[in-house]
């Protein structure tokens, strides 16, 4: 494996970055049914409802509910009655791939100039830079493609204080919010693209965005009897944003990026990573709400503490609940997934708590991805 080590940002480093980025602004899913989608992650991953779009103040094509988690921020939108070019592209788009994700919007200090960049480097523009204005303001928007049909909306909201977008209004909460939510940002977002296409999207983030290669996981690093994937993650210079790319490595039967790509019809978003302060209070609550786990043998914990070393939680605990521990030069982190959210297996959820490691589980690579075939083989798919 080779791998490049990250410190801590140098502050003079983002006055000369060509893409600066302030964070993931949102996960936008296009689904069937906003409305229902937006109750499982109120109920389910303890998201409070902000914001809405909708007939209920004059938008006819689309429903659109904004749920955050401290600075975790989903859009899920529907198709209520198709009339233009984007309600057709939404409606094409669940009838295609299912719930899944649209857009990883990216919150940046000039959308005109970000766009104009990444165009100037090869990206395919989307949506020119345009302004959105109500009372609370202005944001200007501009929007770039990225793998299969997923999307960058660049956003700058620095002149704007309303509940998400010109367009939404302020909503009440759906349930009430847990007294500790269960995250509290995203940490990274995975898209898995097509056998032989991972380097052409890693360089594409490196060429279009400035984005640095941060880690690399090949052949054994992912490999399971049966299955295998390679895996590079490009980051932004201030490490807020990262994006690990999957693709399929050949292998004896179907992989988990080859069954993903089959049921979602090409690449995608595969899963979100959520931080977590308190991952054992956090998968307590949501196993409590119904969110399955993947499932990790006992085995896997016997032998945990020679080679990960003391963590916060005992092992009992992690053992209780299923929970893996990964150990690097720079700390430890503790991470579980959970199994897909929709009929499809295709997107699901990664909770993580850092202490200091910046990894992304490479030791628990062959215990996940046994977990996964175990789950594709009683779908019948392995």
């Amino acid at each position: 494996m080779t791998q490049t080590t990250h410190h801590a940002p140098d502050p003079t480093a983002r006055q000369a970055d060509p893409f600066p980025v302030k964070g993931m602004d949102a996960v936008v899913f296009a689904v069937g049914n906003a409305k229902q989608a937006a109750h499982y992650y109120s109920t389910a991953f303890g998201m409070k409802l902000v914001a809405y779009s909708g007939p209920e103040n004059g938008i006819r094509e689309t429903a659109s509910y904004v749920l955050e988690s401290g600075s975790a921020r989903f859009v899920l939108t529907s198709v209520i009655k198709q009339s233009t070019e984007q309600g057709a592209f939404l409606a094409d788009h669940v009838a295609a791939h299912g719930d899944g994700v649209v857009d990883l919007a990216l919150e940046v200090p000039d959308a005109r100039a970000a766009f104009a960049y990444a165009v100037e480097h090869g990206a395919r523009p989307l949506a020119e830079p345009y302004e959105l204005k109500d009372e609370h303001g202005t944001v200007v928007l501009a929007a770039i493609a990225t793998y299969g049909e997923t999307r960058h909306t660049l956003v700058e909201r620095t002149g704007y204080d309303g509940p998400y977008l010109p367009g939404f209004v302020a909503a009440d909460p759906i349930v009430e919010p847990p007294a500790q939510r269960s995250f509290q940002a995203i940490d990274h977002c995975v898209g898995n693209v097509e056998l032989g296409r991972m380097n052409e999207w890693v360089a594409f983030y490196n060429k279009v965005m400035g984005f640095t290669n941060m880690k690399e996981f090949v052949g054994d690093d992912i490999a399971t009897e049966y299955s295998a994937l390679m895996s590079k993650v490009v980051a932004d210079g201030t490490l807020k944003v990262k994006f690990p790319i999957n693709e399929p490595a050949v292998a004896k039967k179907k992989s988990q990026i080859d069954e993903y790509l089959e049921f979602y019809g090409g690449a995608g978003v595969q899963h979100i990573a959520l931080n977590s302060n308190d991952i054992v209070h956090t998968v307590r609550q949501m196993r409590a709400a119904g969110v399955s786990f993947l499932d990790t043998p006992d085995s896997y914990y016997d032998t945990l503490g020679e080679w990960a070393g003391e963590t916060r939680v005992p092992v009992e605990t992690l053992r209780e609940l299923k929970i893996l521990v990964d150990r690097d030069e720079d700390g430890y982190l503790l991470q579980i997934f959970t199994k897909p959210v929709q009929d499809r297996p295709t997107v699901f959820f990664e909770i993580i708590e850092r202490h200091g490691s910046m990894g992304f589980g490479k030791g628990n690579f062959k215990a996940l991805f046994e977990a996964i075939e175990r789950e594709q083989e009683r779908r019948g798919n392995l």
